[in-house]
């Protein structure tokens, strides 16, 4: 939520005002667990309800990524689980990344 890249998207930069960073987190957390195979369950709204009204683009999502490669490389989480993570979260893309001339 803090890279700067993201601001260039004016309905991230609003939207990003009035999410709790802790509340934010702890659905990632969730949704990643979930995801990965639980045992935890995903409580929060679905990606497309949740991301659609902010139109992010390919570039907000390849940020994401970006940052999210870095986190994994700060915390030295191993190569075959970042691989893991990284193609579980690339399911989502198509639900979370408005195409271009959509909305």
């Amino acid at each position: 939520m803090s890279d700067p890249r993201f601001d260039a998207n004016p309905r991230l930069k609003e939207a990003s005002a009035h999410v709790s960073k802790a509340g934010l987190k702890y659905l990632v957390t969730e949704l990643t667990c979930w995801a990965a195979g639980g045992p935890q369950t995903y409580s929060g709204r679905s990606m497309t309800e949740s991301h659609r009204h902010l139109m992010i683009g390919d570039d907000d999502w390849e940020w994401f990524m970006d940052d999210l490669r870095r986190s994994m490389d700060a915390c030295k989480v191993r190569a075959p689980e970042q691989q893991a993570l990284l193609a579980i979260l690339e399911r989502s893309k198509s639900a979370i990344v408005v195409a271009k001339g959509e909305g």
